[in-house]
């Protein structure tokens, strides 16, 4: 395996700064820096990098995704409520030519139904939802996959 240059951008939106705190009963008990901690290791695992990010302010997030045009390999996102409410997110994630992978912890179809529409489902090469922290580890995976096909 070889490794990749450009790291997997890892975005974080509103309130995930207060996980392990906040509805731990649909969250999960674990902080956003555990999860940051796991993604760096099951990365390594695959031979990637990973830049994690978090960010409460729409326009800091929308700033990162142009980021991600040249600086990542790949990019996942977790909008936190912007998923739900975002064209802005939408429209920055549509001029992206890597891999993206839309990630939430919970399952927003078994929520209330608001959550139930996601804006950057409609850039997004897919979705994993509803396993807490492992989803995020389950999204490397996949990004790991559309990496490999791309080289």
């Amino acid at each position: 395996m070889v490794p990749v240059e450009k790291p997997v951008f890892i975005l974080n939106g509103p309130n995930l700064n207060l996980l392990g705190e906040r509805e731990p009963e649909i969250y999960g008990s674990e902080m956003l820096a555990d999860i940051g901690a796991r993604c760096a290791t099951r990365a390594s695992a695959l031979g990637l990098r990973t830049e994690f990010r978090q960010s409460n302010h729409e326009g800091v997030l929308i700033d990162w995704i142009q980021e991600s045009r040249n600086a990542a390999s790949a990019l996942l996102l977790n909008a936190g409520g912007l998923t739900h409410s975002s064209i802005a997110i939408l429209d920055a994630l549509r001029v992206l030519t890597i891999p993206v992978i839309e990630v939430h912890l919970s399952n927003p179809a078994r929520r209330e139904p608001f959550r139930h529409a996601s804006f950057p489902s409609l850039a997004a090469n897919g979705i994993i939802a509803g396993f807490g922290a492992m989803s995020y580890e389950l999204a490397l995976e996949a990004a790991s996959r559309f990496i490999a096909r791309a080289k």
